[in-house]
């Protein structure tokens, strides 16, 4: 099958792709329209579907596998796909992989960094955490995203966030003796599991409803309460794992209910907004020719980055 990433403009093709949103928009003239994401593990194209039937909304449904014929068109300096027809397919005859999109790190490397750090710690009580909490979600760990989108949003995000802090935890430990190193080790590789309760989906992931209602902040903090209490922990440790937790977000305007008040806490909010913007900087960039700037990056302040000739 066609890849999203070989279309081409002027490109009139049947392809397979994953929904990954949907929203409903009118025309001048007040017909219905859907403005549609289309996802496989290439990337992603937007597409419409200008003319809207009775059987669209069952076909256009996040999460759904589809079959469409498209035509490929550029607009504002970007391809966008024309929906000429659709229709649903079986998922118990797919491939679901083919539409995930994969991390850019071999997920096995990844779980053996996970490990590696997990064995270096040395404190017990930080130790049993970990253990109590690779215990409790098992698998998701390995294959979970860190976010719906921005950034980390892939198979597997969740762990490569969770292990780039840790190693940056770990280096940065190394500059500042009196920092605690195996509290900001486990912080790095705690502070976001709050997203495999936040979010939810077999494909294509959204926000559960406690995601909505608490955010993965607030669930990890009281995922942290309920584990010092069933291992009967009385250090001071849990506690400032839940500060570092209720803090890695470094501003209050920026969904943490505290500012970073340990320096632990303040070098995990610093390394955690480092890597996820590296990141969304990685994805606008991905496809920007040398010596060209991107696109606004909304997530960056709407500014526009170049990419250097090489």
């Amino acid at each position: 099958m066609v890849l999203l990433k070989d279309l081409l403009e002027g490109d009139r093709t049947s392809i397979q792709a994953l929904v990954g949103s949907v929203s409903n928009g009118t025309n001048k003239s007040g017909s219905p329209y859907l403005n549609v994401e289309l996802r496989d593990n290439s990337g992603s194209l937007p597409a419409k579907k200008w003319e809207v039937d009775g059987s669209d909304k069952d076909i256009f449904v996040v999460g759904n596998i589809v079959e469409v014929m498209i035509e490929v068109i550029k607009y504002n300096d970007s391809l966008q796909g024309k929906i000429l027809g659709a229709k649903l397919l079986d998922l118990d005859n797919i491939d679901v992989t083919r539409f995930i999109k994969a991390p850019p790190i071999p997920k096995e490397e990844l779980i053996s960094k996970f490990n590696k750090l997990v064995s270096s710690i040395k404190d017990k009580d930080c130790k049993a955490l970990l253990d109590y909490f690779i215990k409790k979600f098992g698998e998701k760990i390995y294959v979970s995203p860190a976010a719906a989108s921005v950034h980390h949003e892939f198979s597997s995000g969740l762990l490569m966030h969770s292990v780039s802090l840790g190693e940056h935890a770990d280096y940065f430990a190394k500059y500042y003796p009196d920092i605690n190193r195996d509290l900001l080790v486990t912080g790095a590789l705690l502070h976001d599991f709050g997203k495999m309760i936040e979010l939810e989906g077999p494909a294509v992931y959204h926000y559960s409803l406690e995601g909505k209602l608490l955010g993965h902040i607030s669930i990890m903090c009281g995922e942290l309460r309920i584990a010092t209490k069933e291992l009967g922990l009385t250090s001071e440790v849990p506690l400032l794992l839940e500060h570092m937790v209720l803090s890695h977000h470094g501003q209050l305007e920026f969904g943490s209910p505290v500012l970073p008040l340990t320096k632990e806490a303040l070098l995990l909010s610093m390394i955690d907004n480092l890597d996820s913007k590296m990141l969304v900087l990685d994805k606008a960039l991905i496809d920007v020719a040398s010596g060209e700037f991107s696109q606004k990056v909304f997530a960056l302040d709407g500014r526009m980055f170049y990419k250097p000739k090489e």
